[in-house]
């Protein structure tokens, strides 16, 4: 899809049906993600208090490639989401690989949720099979994305709400505990916790590299606000307002939660594996913490299941529109929904009951499974990056004129790509990082078979003709423009001579 792309008003399209508060809640839901709640006890006993940092700077890292990304969507209000600037900028195949690259990542990560939900429901209710809580999950979600994207924006609303709800009571129930006196059998509840048992970096470096591997995947869905693009009312407003405010919420959810939990607790009482949060509101006396730690943990997973299914169907809707999917999944229901899309995703989840059942390694086997996601999400995002650098250099007039330009430009794309060699490096330190480390190529090598197989299709074909007449037309513009700057300067300099 070139720059000049334009929807026909006769041709089916998903609706600008999501507000402002969608939106703000939408990215708040992205950027918190469940890592924070089921898996910051095994990342602070890692990193012990250096974990701050490790969540600083992923969040810092990560907000450079959010406003890259709100920059190129909002140059071309048809783009549907990165995919499409993607194709647009560097190619059809880079279309191809983020769309589907990304699909994986959220259907990997849906299955994982569903898998989540039907444990935490079992501590909930002893007796459940695990298949119940699984499919119910499942046809929730299923109709409740069907209905109408508004549906969509309104569950996760209050999906969001919970979580901001539920670290909002930590900071404070933390902050009396700090400020009252309050005493365990792991000592007083101080701030001097955090440096008075061992320092700020009690494992030394390899134990902060220890906290990237796993925090990386706590900021996985942070991107999700780029996929509500095409169906965000008054996007020009609303994407600038949402991504502007990452560091806030990083800073507050992240870093904010982690400071009181480690103040609270020393960081050597932390275990993988066991909730932060249930043991701080246990300490405070809160009977019922476990049951409520449990229910917002269920309600956060609920979240990332729901925008998984969200993003998959939009995603597929984007690729079978430029002929990368199945022309089925491009068909939208009178609702302005993608229903094939949706029933995909949803099938595909269902693969997520199955293997509950499939034995007791299952636990390891999606510790690896979501690492492999991660790294399929750094190539998303590089991924925007890259295409960033694209759009810097093809169509500097549409950056000139940017209201929403990224801040540091293209020397800081070049510090977020080196941060992201460190963390591949760093999941290379750890046995069971490494093996998924070293498996996940297999994806982009069947990507890549797929790619040779489809690009000599006609339909793609006469695609990668019309880029190139783009590029050479925008090639044409720029060298006429750089001869029209040549001669004034010339005649500038003559005249002053």
């Amino acid at each position: 899809m070139s720059s000049k792309t334009t929807v026909s008003p006769q041709t089916p399209h998903l609706e600008r049906q999501l507000s402002n508060r969608h939106i703000q809640l939408i990215a708040i839901g992205g950027a918190i993600g469940t890592g924070l709640f089921m898996g910051s006890g095994k990342t602070i006993s890692a990193a012990g208090p250096s974990v701050i940092f490790v969540y600083m700077i992923i969040g810092f890292m990560l907000f450079f490639v959010m406003r890259a990304m709100g920059e190129l969507l909002l140059s071309n209000l048809n783009y549907k989401s990165f995919s499409d600037f993607a194709a647009d900028l560097l190619g059809p195949w880079a279309g191809f690989f983020t769309g589907w690259t990304y699909w994986f990542c959220w259907v990997i990560t849906g299955i994982a949720d569903v898998i989540a939900i039907a444990g935490y429901s079992k501590e909930l209710w002893p007796g459940l099979p695990l298949w119940i809580p699984g499919l119910v999950t499942i046809g929730i979600l299923l109709l409740l994305n069907l209905a109408t994207v508004r549906a969509f924006g309104e569950t996760e609303f209050w999906f969001a709400l919970i979580k901001i709800i539920a670290i909002a009571a930590l900071i404070i129930v933390g902050l009396f505990m700090i400020f009252s006196g309050f005493e365990s059998d792991a000592g007083p509840a101080t701030f001097t916790n955090l440096w008075s048992h061992g320092g700020m970096f009690p494992n030394e470096f390899m134990g902060f590299v220890a906290g990237f591997q796993i925090a990386v995947f706590a900021f996985v869905g942070i991107e999700l606000v780029g996929t509500t693009a095409a169906e965000a009312k008054d996007p020009e407003k609303n994407l600038p307002k949402a991504i502007n405010s990452i560091p806030i919420r990083v800073l507050l959810f992240y870093v904010g939660a982690l400071i009181i939990l480690m103040s609270v607790t020393p960081w050597t009482q932390f275990q993988a594996g066991h909730s932060p949060f249930i043991a701080m509101f246990s300490l405070a006396g809160l009977g019922a913490a476990a049951t409520v730690v449990n229910l917002v943990v269920l309600s956060s997973a609920m979240s990332s299941a729901n925008s998984g299914i969200y993003s998959t169907s939009r995603m597929v809707y984007g690729l079978a529109q430029e002929g990368d999917a199945p022309t089925v999944f491009s068909r939208l229901s009178a609702r302005k929904v993608p229903q094939n899309a949706l029933f995909l995703s949803c099938i595909l989840l269902l693969s997520g009951v199955i293997l509950m059942y499939a034995g007791s390694d299952i636990g390891k086997a999606f510790d690896m499974v979501t690492t492999v996601s991660a790294v399929c999400f750094v190539f998303v995002w590089s991924i925007i990056l890259a295409s960033y650098l694209k759009f810097r250099s093809r169509r500097p007039h549409l950056h000139d004129t940017s209201k929403y330009k990224m801040p540091g430009g293209i020397p800081m794309v070049w510090v977020v790509f080196a941060f992201f060699a460190f963390v591949l490096w760093a999941l290379t330190t750890q046995p069971d990082t490494l093996v998924a480390l070293l498996v996940t190529p297999i994806w982009f090598v069947l990507l890549g078979v797929a790619w040779v197989i489809l690009r000599k299709r006609p339909a793609h074909l006469a695609r990668y003709a019309e880029f190139q007449k783009d590029l050479a037309g925008e090639k044409a513009v720029a060298d006429e423009k750089a001869l029209a700057d040549s001669e004034l300067a010339e005649a500038k300099a003559q005249r002053e001579s």
